[in-house]
């Protein structure tokens, strides 16, 4: 009996998210779930993205728990809200990932704290993704160096964002810039109908 090797599943290719000034509205140190403000075209940008076949994960350094401003449970509570409002718009996440180290505390070059890829690359491992075909957006550049360190490529998000902020020269096709989230979103969708 001839038994054909079958093909290993392919890996999903994803788009992870930064939360604050990229998904939602900056709020400093944010700990009250009512303070969660969608940005204009983010849920209809994350539609789209999954649409596509992207896998959707947030992956945001979240001090205020690392600071004792804000408990495990709190941030539960902010997510929760913050998928129910992204529900109301039809749109969800597959995944949310945190790191509560604070960047001045006993924790601060945890491997999860970005710019480290720690997060993404546990996400990968659990959701069953190809970083080398995904990407990351945030409106920092230690969001875009967590997505190159991972293997992924980079949108910087906000009215300012410049990609001469990296430290050092990226390769070309690597790293862009894009006003918001529905432009970091039609820039990769864009790439895919690219040959």
């Amino acid at each position: 009996m001839n038994v054909e090797p079958t093909a290993p599943p392919r890996l999903r290719r994803a788009v992870f998210l930064d939360r604050d000034d990229t998904l939602v509205a900056d709020v400093p140190y944010l700990t009250d779930p009512a303070g969660l403000r969608l940005l204009p075209g983010a849920a209809r940008a994350l539609v789209e993205l999954r649409r596509a076949g992207f896998a959707l994960a947030l992956a945001t350094n979240q001090s205020a728990v690392g600071r004792g401003l804000l408990s495990e449970a709190g941030l539960r509570a902010i997510h929760d809200e913050l998928e129910r409002l992204l529900a109301a718009e039809g749109a969800a996440l597959d995944a949310i990932y945190h790191c509560p180290h604070a960047p001045d505390g006993p924790e601060a070059e945890h491997p999860d704290r970005k710019p480290r890829p720690g997060m993404l690359l546990r996400a990968a491992e659990e959701l069953g993704l190809d970083l080398s075909r995904s990407w990351m957006v945030g409106d920092r550049i230690s969001d875009v160096l967590a997505g190159l360190g991972a293997g992924c490529r980079g949108v910087l998000v906000g009215a300012n964002a410049a990609l001469d902020q990296l430290p050092t020269p990226v390769d070309a096709g690597r790293a862009f810039a894009a006003a918001d989230l529905a432009a970091a979103a039609a820039l990769i969708l864009d790439d895919l109908e690219t040959p």
